[in-house]
C-alpha cells in the first residue's frame, strides 16, 4: 500500500515536470515570434559607455501563465562577451512581482541598460539570452541576434591633441625708454630761468641725452613737449603764454640735442602740445591737497564748464584763493619735456650664438626666447635646461622643460619637472594645465579634469583640453563651445558627434594639416550624410596618409553598409 502511494506521488511529480517542460518547450519553439526593436539600431559608445533600449513585443497566446522569463542582452565579440543587466517578466499566474505579460493578449515591455565600452565591441553582435522558468524547471532558449555594434566614433578623440602650454618669454627686441623733466615759469612769463636749468632733474636729462647718444643699443625716437598755463587770468593771455612756453622749451632741447650731436631733423621728431588753461591739472592738484574748502572748489569745477565763471567763483573765496595762488597755480605754469629713446636688444643670431656658447650673457627673457629660434625639440630642451640652471627660481624654465618632454612622450619625467615648477610658484595655471595634459594622456580623466579646473587663465590650450574632456564625458555641445573656432580634428569630431555635419565639414576643410585622421573623419561625415563619393575619396586619402586606418575602417560600423561594396573593399585591403 505504501509503495503504491509513492508511485502515485512520483507519477504526479513527473506529470508536473512534463507539463512544465511542455509549456517551456512551446515558448522556446515559438521564440522567433517575439519581436525586438533596438534603439539605436546600431549601438553607439558615448562617454565610455554603451547604452541600449530594447522594446520587446510578445505575441498573443505565447506567454505561459505560470512561467517567468529572464531576458539578458549580451554583446558578443571575439575573445569574450559583456552582459547587460537582466530584465524579468512573468505570466499571469506566476509568483513574483515582475511585469505581467498576458497569455491571451500578449504584451510588450521596454528594457534599458548600459555597460562599459571596450574596443573589442567595435565588431560585435547584440543578442538576447533568455532563461525561462516554470514549476521549478528552467530552460535556456537559443540566443537571438537583435542588433550589431558598436559605433565607437566618440572613442576616436585624440588625447594626444591635448595642448601643453609654454611659460612664455617676455623678450622684446625694442624697449621704449623715456627721461622727463618739468620746467617751471613765473606768472605771466615764458622766460627760461637759470635756477630752473640748474635743477638736478634738468642736469639728469642732459646727462641722459649724452649717455643715450654714446650707447650703441639706443636710438632717439623724439621729444615730447607739453606746455601749460595756469587757469587764472584772461584766456587770450594764457593761450599766448602756453605757446611761448612750448616754444622756449623746444628751443632749449634743440640746443642740448645739438650739443650732444643728436639729429633731430626728422619730421615729427618733436611732439608739441599746449594747454592754455590747465583745469585738469588744477583739479588733480586740488584733490591731492589738504586745502581748506577743497571740496567746495571741486564742486565749482563740476558745476561750471565756463572757465571765466570758474575763475570768478574760486576768486570769491578770498582766503582760500590766496593759498591756491601760492601753492597750486605755480605748479601749473610749466613745460613738461620728455626725451624718448628705443633700447635695441640683441639680434636673433646674437641670442642663438650666446645661448650655445655663453648663456650667462643672456638675461632670463633672452634665454627663454632663444629656445623659440629652433624647431628641434632636443635643441629646445638643452636651452631650457640651461635656463633652469642659470635661473633656478624661474618656474617658466622648469615648465618649459616639461613642455618639451611631453611633446617627446616622456610623461613621467615631465610630471616630475612640473612638480618642481609647482614648488617654485604653487597653483600656477599653466603648470596645472600641463599636469592635466599628462593625467589625460595617462588615462586618468578625473585627475585631468581636477587639474584643468585649477588652470583658469592658462590660455587657449586650456579651452582645447576642456573640449577633449567634454568629448570623453559625452557633452558634445560643451566640447564645441570650448573648441570655438579651432580647426583641429578633435573640434571636427565634436561637431560630428553633435550631428553638426556641415559645421564639421567646414572645420575639416579649414584644417591645413595633411594627416590621415582628418580625411577619415571626413569619410565619416560622408557616410552619415549619404555622400558616397565623399566616403570613398576621403577614405582613399586617409589610408594613403596612414595605412593603419585600413584596419580601423574595416571594423568601423560607421561604414557598415559599405562592407560588401567593391570600392570600399579595394580601399581597405
Amino acid at each position: 500500500m505504501k509503495q503504491s502511494r509513492i508511485n502515485v506521488f512520483a507519477s504526479i511529480a513527473l506529470a508536473a515536470i512534463l507539463a512544465s517542460c511542455a509549456g517551456l518547450n512551446k515558448m522556446k519553439s515559438k521564440a522567433e515570434d517575439v519581436t525586438y526593436t533596438v534603439t539605436p539600431e546600431v549601438l553607439e559608445a558615448h562617454a565610455g559607455k554603451v547604452d541600449v533600449t530594447v522594446k520587446v513585443k510578445v505575441p498573443e497566446n505565447y506567454m505561459d501563465k505560470k512561467a517567468t522569463v529572464e531576458l539578458t542582452p549580451v554583446l558578443k565579440y571575439e575573445g569574450g562577451e559583456t552582459a547587460f543587466a537582466s530584465k524579468t517578466v512573468q505570466g499571469e499566474k506566476a509568483e513574483g512581482n515582475n511585469q505581467v505579460i498576458s497569455y491571451l493578449n500578449g504584451g510588450q515591455y521596454t528594457y534599458t541598460g548600459s555597460v562599459p565600452y571596450n574596443e573589442n565591441m567595435k565588431v560585435s553582435d547584440l543578442v538576447v539570452r533568455i532563461k525561462a522558468t516554470k514549476g521549478g524547471q528552467s530552460m535556456d532558449f537559443d540566443d537571438v541576434k537583435i542588433a550589431e555594434g558598436v559605433i565607437a566614433t566618440a572613442d576616436l578623440v585624440m588625447d594626444e591633441g591635448a595642448a601643453v602650454a609654454l611659460g612664455k618669454d617676455n623678450f622684446k627686441r625694442i624697449i621704449p625708454e623715456s627721461k622727463d623733466a618739468d620746467i617751471y615759469f613765473l606768472i605771466q612769463q615764458a622766460a627760461l630761468r637759470g635756477t630752473e636749468l640748474r635743477k638736478e632733474e634738468i642736469k639728469a636729462l642732459k646727462d641722459y641725452i649724452k649717455e643715450a647718444k654714446a650707447a650703441e643699443n639706443k636710438e632717439f625716437k623724439g621729444v615730447s613737449i607739453s606746455a601749460y598755463a595756469s587757469p587764472d587770468g584772461p584766456t587770450d593771455l594764457n593761450t599766448t603764454l602756453s605757446e611761448k612756453r612750448q616754444k622756449v622749451a623746444k628751443g632749449y632741447l634743440e640746443r642740448e640735442l645739438k650739443r650732444a650731436k643728436v639729429d633731430n631733423s626728422a619730421e615729427n621728431f618733436f611732439d608739441l602740445k599746449n594747454t592754455p588753461e590747465d583745469w585738469e591739472g588744477f583739479k588733480a592738484l586740488m584733490e591731492a591737497s589738504s586745502i581748506q574748502d577743497k571740496e567746495l572748489i571741486l564742486r565749482v569745477l563740476s558745476m561750471y564748464s565756463d572757465p571765466e565763471v570758474r575763475e570768478k567763483e574760486i576768486k570769491n573765496m578770498s582766503e582760500t584763493y590766496k593759498v591756491i595762488a601760492d601753492d597750486i597755480l605755480p605748479q601749473l605754469r610749466r613745460s613738461k619735456v620728455a626725451v624718448n629713446v628705443n633700447v635695441i636688444g640683441k639680434t636673433d643670431a646674437e641670442i642663438a650664438e650666446l645661448a650655445a656658447s655663453n648663456p650667462s650673457k643672456l638675461n632670463v627673457e633672452e634665454i627663454l626666447y632663444a629656445a623659440t629660434l629652433t624647431e628641434d625639440l632636443d635643441a629646445k630642451l638643452v636651452i631650457y635646461k640651461k635656463a633652469a640652471k642659470q635661473f633656478p627660481k624661474c618656474w617658466r624654465a622648469q615648465n618649459d622643460i616639461a613642455y618639451i618632454l611631453v611633446k617627446q612622450g616622456k610623461l613621467d619625467e615631465a610630471k616630475s619637472v612640473l612638480e618642481k615648477a609647482n614648488n617654485i610658484k604653487p597653483n600656477n595655471a599653466i603648470v596645472n594645465n600641463n599636469l592635466g595634459v599628462i593625467a589625460l594622456r595617462q588615462g586618468d580623466l578625473a585627475k585631468a579634469e581636477e587639474y584643468f579646473g585649477a588652470a583658469a587663465g592658462a590660455g587657449p590650450e586650456l579651452d582645447n583640453n576642456l573640449g577633449i574632456v567634454s568629448i570623453h564625458k559625452g557633452d558634445y555641445d560643451a566640447a564645441m563651445r570650448y573648441f570655438g573656432n579651432s580647426t583641429n580634428c578633435n573640434a571636427a569630431l565634436a561637431k560630428i558627434l553633435a550631428g553638426k555635419y556641415d559645421a564639421a565639414l567646414s572645420t575639416l576643410n579649414a584644417n591645413t594639416k595633411e594627416v590621415g585622421f582628418k580625411y577619415y573623419l571626413k569619410a565619416i561625415v560622408g557616410a552619415r550624410t549619404a555622400d558616397n563619393d565623399m566616403v570613398f575619396d576621403s577614405l582613399r586619402k586617409a589610408v594613403e596618409l596612414d595605412g593603419s586606418l585600413k584596419a580601423e575602417a574595416a571594423k568601423d560600423k560607421e561604414f557598415g553598409k559599405f562592407l560588401e561594396d567593391a570600392s570600399f573593399k579595394a580601399i581597405i585591403q
